[in-house]
């Protein structure tokens, strides 16, 4: 049997393909399994900033990664210092709940304590969404049920689900937040083990059900059927149901018309993407917390900057949080623009893309197919090594854009580059070239630091 340190060296292998280097390097390079005790796997980390980062942020890569690597349910908990006892740091944001009711042993989970009514910021892009999330804590099942709250990734539909958890238990109700992704697996346990009535048994007395990511189950028609009778159930005893996706249930196809009635019967609504004054806003809020004092100068031009959803404003937050607390480098503009590569558009990578290939004199074609010459495999590597270095693109990204070329070719190609780069002039002089032609065509936005 494999050691927990064994098992999470795999786990990082995995986990180096599907985050940003930049992620990568300031959380996961510094930590390593301790130890696997009744389906518990604890990681160590070097800081309890560190630690409440991946317990916020990247649980539930984490904890995917090691259910697929080990093979069986697993609970992942980061602490700091494993030679003494160590403080535990919460692993997941998810309502008490159990293992889906097929096995004696019960995981509790908790609501996320940064997701509240109060700190959730409220503009014209979500009032609707927070007056109908509030209304439905306040008064479950007597107004808006379902509420069906949609929007792209990012917005807020989760935080507000686990405020309206945090309210209603508060009030002595019982809530389960459960995302579809879990509902799913768990209900493909029950199946196995033949505990289908006793999976869903555990939904019969909660007085609210939040359901994260519907859109998940789309595509799995025993799950949907499982999440219809549920549905069913709890809306005729009257119990509040709050629903998010990506999308409203018009455009949820092939969904059934009988499922898409039921989740259009109460209130539907949506949330948009914020504008410059509600990041600025949401900016300050999550600094207050987060952000030291000298750091507030800079929250202008990533409001500015980063414009498609509140996640990747927290992510902005949280790495120049660990630059100043983790590396001691101080935050300039310089730094900022460097973190905001994290948040290309694929626009940026287009513009990378064609300004190699015109460098090379090639097509961007023949840069992304399977042209092998000499010329197109050193163009090919150094847009993979730009992609990675300046977009802080994960090497999965990056082959993606490269015509679906597999991870351990995107990290040869990288680290052919990289390892060149110290004893060859003139790719040294070749990549310098590159880097300041796409500035000089993103114009106001340094995308590179030039040396």
């Amino acid at each position: 049997m494999e050691s927990a340190k064994e098992i999470w060296k795999t786990a990082l292998d995995k986990l180096q393909i599907q985050v940003s280097k930049a992620n990568y390097t300031t959380w996961l390079s510094n930590s390593q399994g301790i130890s696997c005790q009744d389906d518990i796997f604890v990681v160590s980390v070097p800081s309890i900033f560190a630690a409440e980062w991946l317990s916020k942020r990247l649980y539930p890569l984490v904890r995917k990664t090691l259910v697929d690597i080990m093979g069986k349910d697993i609970d992942v908990q980061f602490v700091v210092d494993h030679h003494e006892q160590p403080r535990q740091v919460g692993a997941t944001p998810l309502a008490s709940q159990t293992d889906g009711g097929t096995s004696s042993r019960a995981t509790q989970y908790r609501f996320n304590p940064r997701y509240t009514f109060d700190n959730f910021v409220v503009s014209d892009s979500n009032r609707l969404a927070y007056a109908a999330a509030v209304e439905v804590a306040e008064n479950p099942g007597s107004s808006y049920n379902p509420l069906f709250i949609h929007s792209s990734t990012g917005q807020g539909k989760t935080h507000l689900l686990h405020a309206i958890g945090h309210l209603t238990t508060n009030n002595g109700l019982q809530a389960t937040y459960i995302t579809a992704e879990q509902f799913a697996n768990e209900f493909v346990l029950a199946v196995r083990e033949n505990q289908v009535d006793k999976f869903r048994s555990k939904f019969r007395n909660i007085h609210v059900l939040l359901f994260d990511d519907v859109h998940f189950l789309i595509d799995k028609k025993q799950t949907l059927q499982c999440f219809f009778h549920t549905f069913n159930e709890l809306y005729n005893n009257n119990r509040q149901i709050v629903i998010t996706a990506d999308c409203a249930p018009k455009d949820m196809q092939p969904l059934s018309s009988k499922l898409k009635s039921r989740l259009e019967g109460g209130l539907v609504v949506d949330i948009q993407p914020p504008d410059f004054e509600t990041r600025l806003n949401i900016l300050r809020a999550k600094a207050e917390t987060m952000m030291t004092s000298e750091l507030e100068g800079v929250l202008h031009i990533i409001a500015e900057k980063v414009c498609e959803n509140v996640r990747q404003l927290e992510g902005a937050l949280v790495y120049l949080t660990a630059q100043a607390k983790l590396s001691g480098t101080k935050v300039t503009p310089e730094t900022i623009n460097k973190l905001l590569t994290g948040t290309s558009s694929r626009q940026d990578i287009k513009l990378l893309l064609q300004t190699v290939a015109d460098h090379f004199r090639i097509s961007t074609e023949e840069l992304i197919n399977k042209k092998r010459d000499r010329k197109t495999t050193l163009a090919r590597h150094i847009a993979i090594y730009l992609m990675r270095e300046g977009y802080n693109c994960s090497l999965s990204e990056i082959g993606k854009e490269l015509g679906g070329r597999n991870h351990a070719t995107i990290l040869h190609g990288y680290e052919k580059i990289a390892s060149e780069l110290s004893t060859n002039p003139n790719l040294s002089n070749q990549i310098e070239e590159i880097k300041e032609k796409i500035n000089s065509l993103k114009g106001y936005r340094t995308v590179y630091q030039t040396v």
